[in-house]
């Protein structure tokens, strides 16, 4: 694939950390007269296709929000077949993920999933942990406001146990009491399906990020299109609050 679109990105210039919002699963299988959750499964072919493309092309890290803090008050029968998806995705791409020496690692309320998900996820963390290629994030339970809440309870309690003083606290003091604490900030966010919302996704780590916005439902979004999106990326002037010739 490298090969294919090496005249149309520039490889010098990749964002190192790109956060994907992958929304519109639902309308997708809707359109179709299916239930929400063919198009969760179908969702689950797309998510195999972008990390692919995305570890062929150098990127570093992929973050992907795959179950918010929030998914939890959808249907029972929605978020048990979620889970069971977690499941058979974990086993049937471990292969997959060794051959192209990608990394898993997670965040987000790991202790909140169904132990049957956990030992699932584990055993792909563990057995990808030595792979140098592309670091894969899912951000499962996760929502910003819940790991802004966390941050701030740990440094309370350091701060209440006298390993800190407050006056001490700094923006990098936050960042390392963060779930992403050993993550870079996204320079790229993602979100399919025509939605203009961040959505409690990393609210924190994308203070700077570029945002890009697809009216193409997740289900639909291919590695082409994924590409259109680094591109765009590549045509961005970043100033984080300077001006052009700074």
């Amino acid at each position: 694939m490298k090969e294919m679109i090496q005249d149309d990105i520039d490889f010098s210039k990749l964002p190192e950390h790109v956060a994907i919002t992958m929304d519109g699963n639902g309308r997708w299988a809707k359109k179709r007269g299916n239930i929400r959750l063919i198009g969760h499964q179908k969702g689950v072919s797309t998510v195999s296709d972008i990390v692919t493309a995305a570890a062929e092309i150098g990127i570093k890290y992929l973050t992907l929000y795959t179950f918010s803090t929030e998914n939890w008050n959808r249907p029972q029968d929605e978020v048990s077949g979620l889970m069971n998806l977690l499941i058979s995705a974990s086993e049937k791409n471990l292969e997959k993920l060794l051959k192209n020496n990608v990394r898993l690692i997670t965040i987000g309320d790991f202790s909140s999933l169904p132990q049957t998900v956990q030992n699932s996820l584990q055993n792909v963390i563990d057995k990808t942990a030595q792979n140098k290629g592309l670091t894969l994030i899912l951000a499962i339970s996760y929502s910003g406001q819940w790991d802004i809440t966390q941050m701030v309870k740990s440094i309370a309690k350091k701060c209440q146990n006298g390993e800190m003083n407050f006056e001490e606290i700094t923006p990098d003091t936050i960042k390392d009491h963060l779930s992403t604490k050993n993550i870079p900030d996204p320079e790229l966010l993602i979100r399919t399906s025509g939605e203009y919302r961040i959505s409690n996704f990393l609210l924190w780590q994308i203070a700077y990020s570029e945002l890009y916005f697809t009216d193409i439902l997740w289900p639909d979004f291919s590695k082409e299109e994924f590409i259109n999106a680094i591109k765009d990326f590549q045509n961005r002037q970043r100033r984080f609050g300077k001006v052009d010739n700074q």
